[in-house]
């Protein structure tokens, strides 16, 4: 294992998020959501996309938290800006379970 440095760690920001809406991205290669993630008023809303297809539908994850990476650059994921990493733990069987506060949270606090 690499080990980071703890400023290295503080360069990271991470934020909760309440998804306000999920669409299918038809477009995408491997099967995937375009996410669009309300951060709070200094952040506002930003827009991802997930390959969270097989744990998740679209309903499911209207108001859902969520913790996002939300200093990475924005970055062109086929039609769409991505503009956050939304976390996520990867299962043996390769899906992924949204990675969530477990008990609700403001919108937009930072993790530490």
């Amino acid at each position: 294992m690499n080990y980071i440095e703890w400023t290295d760690f503080t360069k990271v920001k991470i934020h909760v998020g309440k998804i306000l809406q999920a669409e299918v991205y038809e477009e995408a290669r491997k099967p995937a959501y375009i996410l669009h993630v309300d951060f709070g008023e200094k952040l506002g809303i930003k827009k991802t996309s997930a390959q969270i297809t097989d744990n998740y539908t679209t309903k499911e994850l209207i108001d859902k938290q969520v913790l996002a990476v939300t200093n990475f650059p924005p970055k062109q994921i086929g039609k769409i800006m991505s503009e956050v990493l939304v976390l996520g733990a990867v299962q043996n069987d390769g899906t992924v379970i949204l990675i969530s506060p477990d008990l609700n949270s403001e919108i937009g606090a930072q993790i530490s």
